[in-house]
């Protein structure tokens, strides 16, 4: 014997609207996939044709007129110029914040020093002065020590730091921050008579810097 099952017009109905809805639903999926797909691709194209390069910078000029270690603290007087350089053809630069300081073996020497934040075209390159100060800074014992080492070699070796915040413009398009570090490494000579020095003690050798984003 057979079993005849007999469906209601009404569930029938209900069988229909539900295909109906699953088809609508997937139809909505894939499109929103697709749509979502050429989003990522577009901004992973634009991406890799835009991606901006690092700032370069590099030191140009530096003079010492004080560095006293009197005590525990010490006494220091820089002057220093920074080139810096935009590398990229199509993206621009709005530099919104710079903080240039001195550092001798890990220890920062200087207080800190702002430089006015400026804008930078594709390609362009910028001058950058800054006098760096320390008065009575509290220093470690070994800073003493260091001296002295340096002095038998005949060199010094300063480390000038720069951070910040900067932000990329293509087009009419501005990124929001990003937040970069510049470490500068300058070697001059240092004779018997420092670290009381006849000023300035000076080096325009220049040294590339290096930069991280």
């Amino acid at each position: 014997m057979s079993q005849i099952t007999i469906e209601s017009p009404k569930h029938c109905a209900n069988k229909q609207g539900l295909k109906r809805f699953e088809r609508n639903y997937k139809k909505l999926f894939f499109a929103f996939s697709a749509f979502l797909t050429t989003i990522l691709a577009l901004i992973l194209l634009i991406y890799l044709i835009l991606h901006p390069s690092k700032p370069q910078f590099s030191l140009k000029e530096l003079d010492i007129y004080q560095l006293n270690l009197s005590g525990p603290n010490l006494n220091t007087t820089i002057n220093l110029t920074l080139l810096s350089k935009n590398p990229n053809q199509k993206v621009s630069i709005y530099y919104d914040e710079i903080i240039v300081y001195g550092s001798y073996k890990g220890q920062q020497i200087t207080g800190d020093t702002y430089v006015p934040p400026f804008y930078q075209g594709n390609e362009e390159s910028n001058l950058l002065t800054a006098s760096l100060i320390g008065n009575g800074l509290p220093v470690s014992p070994s800073i003493g020590y260091e001296f002295g080492r340096d002095q038998s070699s005949g060199r010094l070796v300063l480390n000038l730091k720069a951070n910040g915040k900067l932000r990329w413009k293509v087009g009419t398009w501005v990124s929001g921050h990003y937040r970069f570090n510049v470490n500068c490494v300058s070697f001059m000579a240092f004779g018997p008579s420092l670290p009381s020095p006849s000023p300035p003690l000076a080096s325009k050798q220049g040294s590339h810097c290096s930069t991280t984003l």
